[in-house]
């Protein structure tokens, strides 16, 4: 499995087989300076309704799109969406956030979306074993740092890779991933926005993967 950062909650993801999927797309507008999404994709996934994750019309390929929670089956793999919330409040201040797990080349993959709470045990129980977790770090319009690490050790993945953190390229009043970073073990940079993980080839401990984003302005 290729996982290609290309910023802010925006991820290329490939299989063996070269099926593309593109998790919540940006539209680079708004204090988003991230160059616009230029890739194709098969699968365009969507956690909720905000311009910065919901610019499907971006994305080349005539993708299948999804947005809301279930399971469903797409080109072969297996994406399951859990509900859950932007906010603290059940949805009240920023409306609801969708979980998406990926069942890819034997690993399973989940990106947060843009999760405001620490999750439940509900809802741990319906994302279930996650070797890879995509997860916002940034604070303010997610989990913060804090929290970030107890939903980390709530779903216990082999491998982690931050998202929705500040950069040059974003003018979001939220928090860089550094802060993240700071006490955490078997941090690897690969001062590159692609990672390539094989099941077999899995770590045996927990390390947190820090990638560039590719369409840094």
């Amino acid at each position: 499995m290729l996982i290609k950062y290309l910023g802010h909650a925006a991820f290329l993801i490939r299989n063996v087989e070269g099926i593309r999927i593109i998790t919540d797309p940006y539209s680079p507008t708004q204090g988003i300076h991230y160059k616009p999404i230029d890739e194709n994709a098969d699968i365009v996934t969507v956690s909720h309704e905000h311009w910065d994750h919901n610019a499907v019309d971006l994305v080349g390929g005539n993708p299948v799109v999804i947005r809301k929670e279930g399971e469903r089956s797409v080109r072969g793999i297996t994406i399951t969406g859990i509900p859950t919330f932007h906010d603290k409040e059940g949805g009240k201040e920023r409306g609801e956030n969708t979980v998406f797990v990926f069942d890819i080349d034997g690993l399973r993959l989940c990106h947060l979306g843009d999760l405001g709470h620490k999750l439940n045990k509900e809802q741990i129980s319906l994302i279930g074993r996650v070797d890879i977790c995509l997860i916002p770090v940034g604070g303010y319009f997610t989990i913060d740092v804090k929290e970030a690490k107890e939903v980390i050790e709530s779903l216990n993945p082999k491998v982690v890779i931050p998202m929705h953190f500040k950069t040059s390229s974003l003018d979001f009043p939220i928090a860089g991933v550094e802060d993240f970073l700071k006490g955490t073990e078997r941090v690897k940079r690969l001062g590159s926005s692609e990672y390539e993980i094989e099941k077999d080839k899995s770590p045996l401990e927990r390390e947190v993967i820090v990638l560039k984003p590719a369409k840094s302005s």
